[in-house]
């Protein structure tokens, strides 16, 4: 995936948005992994997305904020919470990159049962925190349900330059414009709009994360290839639609 091509699905329109928020202070932790170990992971009608032979497994740590319905201005307090998410990257048969969650934990209960309700989507209560200390950002998670109950991460990063022009392995990991997932009998695709990432680099202070083996992917046993960091974006999800 090229900038331009980048830049052009960042800007595409949305005619009737279905969700709005924002995601703010996010850390992306990223390690490679064979596509062969993530394809019986992903939805049918969906396959490994890769880069130069390799595919990824992400840890994404941030805070949804003013999460709500359609283009109303998002709720302060329900639709505003910590998040961390374990996310593969995918490509359906209609060529859609998008990426496909194994777990997402956050800290508002309303928002993951709707969420598991209505999209089947691996939403998970949990207990989080951030905590910001000059450029030193920890982000603190411990499960309460379903479970694995008592799954713990921690994550530490000191947040450093902006990035002018992101690598084509930074474009890969962030550029993503929707979501696939199982509900109902079907895989669907849910659109997303929002602005290019304002990216910067990060330094790995810490981390103890045991979501990534909860979530069925082998446990991250070497340091992530890529760790970076943004202030956010907001967005905007369509309507999901069938992938044939």
């Amino acid at each position: 995936m090229d900038a331009e091509a980048v830049a052009v699905e960042a800007t595409r329109p949305l005619r009737r948005p279905l969700l709005v928020q924002r995601w703010a202070d996010l850390a992306f932790l990223h390690w490679a992994v064979d596509p062969g170990v993530v394809a019986p992971l992903l939805p049918p009608g969906t396959r490994p997305d890769i880069l130069a032979g390799r595919t990824y497994v992400g840890l994404v740590a941030f805070r949804m904020v003013r999460l709500g319905l359609l283009a109303g201005p998002g709720l302060p307090y329900l639709g505003t919470f910590g998040e961390t998410n374990v996310r593969l990257y995918s490509v359906d048969t209609a060529g859609r990159r998008a990426v496909v969650f194994r777990s997402l934990d956050a800290a508002r209960l309303v928002p993951v049962l709707t969420a598991r309700a209505s999209l089947r989507l691996p939403y998970m209560w949990s207990r989080m925190r951030l905590r910001r200390d000059g450029d030193l950002r920890t982000y603190t998670c411990r499960r309460r349900w379903p479970g694995p109950r008592g799954v713990t991460s921690t994550v530490s990063v000191r947040v450093g330059a902006a990035i002018p022009e992101p690598s084509a392995l930074e474009h890969f990991l962030t550029a993503r414009w929707g979501l696939h997932t199982r509900a109902y009998g079907r895989t669907l695709h849910l659109p997303n709009v929002h602005p290019r990432w304002p990216l910067h680099r990060a330094e790995l202070v810490h981390l103890d994360d045991h979501l990534i083996r909860a979530a069925g992917l082998p446990a991250a046993e070497s340091p992530p290839v890529s760790v970076l960091w943004s202030p956010g974006v907001p967005v905007r999800f369509g309507a999901p639609a069938a992938v044939r």
